[in-house]
């Protein structure tokens, strides 16, 4: 490392340690607004195991989501450690205690609205849109009762990045697509430092869209570039960059067949949206 990357890794790694939640005083005490300004992914978990009661809390924070137009485009596959291991052949990520696999479910309302229209695009974009939903209401349950948890999109081929090879171990059904897993425990040490996040000032605006000024991009990169080097003993950023393009090329077209799966995607020719192909239940 040389030395102007070196006072750049220090320059961004110092404020990543001194980034904080933004809670106005008076709100301090608040404790929904508490648990979610400082839910952080966890990696390390107990061996606790997390009992009915609280995970189906989760669960039912995960059912009682919103969602466009309450069509519920989501479902869930749930796992015990011991059930994930038997099925995967692999251990759950990060020694979690439980483990969902968030699936993108637009099959269920096509089934059940009569002359649902084949619009993929459409579909997918609510179908990910609303499961996320889901998916995050469930991590903040996980919060408010004392579990950590943290969402997977490749770590155990367990996400989007692994669509094909999930949905031939899950047997899913065209319409349904795997978006993520989410490892859920008890969190073992000390909690992690916020990860590096553009300010209020960068993602927010009034009217027409405004661009991000360079700066404050590079001073994001600079401490997405320093977090990387301090938890993965100097591994270069580039490289892991280098490794998540591959990834999204390889899975790009395995998403492809899964959201065009009744034809041949955006370049073809026109198909009939008369009503659902496949019909009914």
């Amino acid at each position: 490392m040389g030395v102007s990357s070196f006072f750049s890794f220090c320059r961004g790694l110092g404020r990543i340690v001194a980034a904080r939640p933004r809670i106005p005083v008076a709100l301090e005490g608040n404790r929904t607004l508490a648990t979610i300004l400082e839910r952080r992914s966890v990696r390390e978990f107990k061996s606790d195991p997390i009992g009915p009661e609280v995970w189906q809390a989760v669960l039912e924070a995960g059912r009682l989501a919103p969602s466009t137009v309450n069509l519920q485009s989501w479902s869930f596959a749930h796992f015990t450690a011991e059930r994930w291991r038997e099925f995967f052949g692999s251990p759950l990520p990060y020694a979690a205690a439980r483990g969902v696999v968030v699936l993108a479910d637009i099959r269920r309302p096509r089934r059940a609205i009569p002359g649902f229209p084949y619009a993929p695009l459409c579909e997918h974009t609510l179908g990910v849109m609303n499961a996320s939903l889901a998916a995050m209401n469930m991590t903040l349950a996980a919060e408010a009762l004392g579990l950590a948890s943290v969402m997977l999109s490749e770590t155990g081929r367990t996400g989007f990045y692994d669509a094909a090879h999930l949905a031939a171990k899950l047997e899913l059904p065209a319409g349904v697509t795997p978006i993520m897993s989410i490892a859920f425990g008890y969190p073992s040490g000390r909690p992690p430092v916020m990860p590096p996040k553009l300010p209020v000032e960068a993602v927010f605006f009034e009217g027409k869209y405004r661009e991000t000024p360079a700066a404050v991009l590079d001073s994001w990169r600079e401490e997405m570039q320093a977090g990387y080097l301090a938890a993965n003993r100097g591994e270069a950023f580039a490289a892991k960059i280098a490794y998540y393009r591959r990834r999204i090329e390889a899975a790009e077209q395995d998403l492809a067949q899964r959201v065009y799966h009744d034809g041949p995607g955006p370049a073809g020719p026109p198909r009939d949206t008369k009503g659902p192909p496949g019909g009914g239940p």
